[in-house]
């Protein structure tokens, strides 16, 4: 059995709304590790796809950028797909975004701006989402793999500015990462999950910063290379591999779902951050965040 995982960001340079960290799980039920990273949109080929281009009878699962298009409703349309799609085959759906945030404990800011809720689906048909998630379902069962976890860390821009005070993005960002492996490693105490994370920053060296998040542990240096650094950790008797390796989002399946899922949170929160502002100025154009259109928005509003 494996159990291989995925962390990844959305968020991470904004002038509004929140800095998101999804995590994944895939279990692969009859899969030998010593096989090393399974392909698993190879395994799911018949219900899963890695394109927009090909998602009209399967699910496109990749990094969230490739699949995200434009800042209208149906932009969202198969970031949500494919998220509520895997949500459902562990039997978790939703009729609004509070349900979802409550579920994966995703904390949302209490601002003015952001006490609304959006009824789910947002930009999918719920009947279509029905058949996504029966077609998945099948094709999970089919290859011996199943969805056994999704979590999202949500750090609203207070929070943000509080925690860069003294140190930087990087780190913020660095720590919440290890809060998921943390979790994943917990749950999976005794099956050495494999933890998949994009580089942070360019950089090729981890090892000293992991023994900060882990006093304790006993840390192995598997690899350091321009293309991947690996690191086997032994915590509290417990074993996990973690690689950080560049496109991870586009080479692991759990990284491409945690992108996803980073990304669809955080577009959801800013749904509310957009809603409340275009009820007072109803002519104003809604904003995804990001420094350049956030200039014209803040100027505007």
């Amino acid at each position: 059995m494996l159990v291989y995982a995925g962390i990844d960001e959305a968020g991470y340079g904004p002038m509004f709304g929140p800095l998101c960290v999804g995590a994944s799980v895939l279990v692969l039920e009859k899969y030998d590790p010593s096989d090393g990273e399974p392909d698993v949109w190879s395994m799911l080929s018949h219900c899963v796809c890695k394109t927009r281009r090909d998602a009209k009878k399967r699910i496109a699962v990749n990094d969230s950028k490739k699949l995200k298009s434009g800042s209208t409703r149906k932009g969202l349309l198969h970031l949500e797909r494919g998220v509520l799609s895997f949500f459902a085959t562990m039997e978790q759906q939703f009729l609004n975004d509070e349900q979802l945030f409550d579920a994966i404990s995703c904390r949302v800011s209490k601002e003015l701006w952001c006490n609304t809720n959006t009824t789910l689906p947002y930009s999918n048909d719920k009947q279509a989402l029905k058949i996504d998630a029966s077609l998945l379902r099948r094709g999970l069962e089919k290859a011996d793999v199943h969805c056994a976890l999704l979590r999202c860390i949500s750090v609203d821009a207070a929070k943000y500015n509080e925690r860069t005070e003294h140190s930087s993005k990087a780190a913020l960002n660095f720590s919440l990462a290890m809060q998921h492996v943390d979790a994943i490693t917990k749950q999976w105490a005794n099956e050495h999950p494999r933890i998949m994370i994009d580089r942070h920053g360019g950089r090729i060296q981890y090892r000293n910063d992991l023994q900060l998040c882990w006093p304790n542990a006993q840390i192995q240096i598997l690899t350091e290379t321009q293309e991947m650094s690996r690191y086997r950790l032994e915590i509290d008797g417990s074993l996990c591999t973690i690689t950080f390796a560049s496109k991870s989002d586009e080479r692991h399946m759990p990284v491409a779902l945690a992108s996803m899922l980073a990304k669809y949170i955080r577009e959801l929160m800013m749904v509310r951050f957009n809603r409340y502002f275009v009820d007072q100025i109803p002519e104003l154009k809604p904003t995804a965040g990001y420094v350049q259109d956030g200039r014209r928005f803040l100027k505007e509003i």
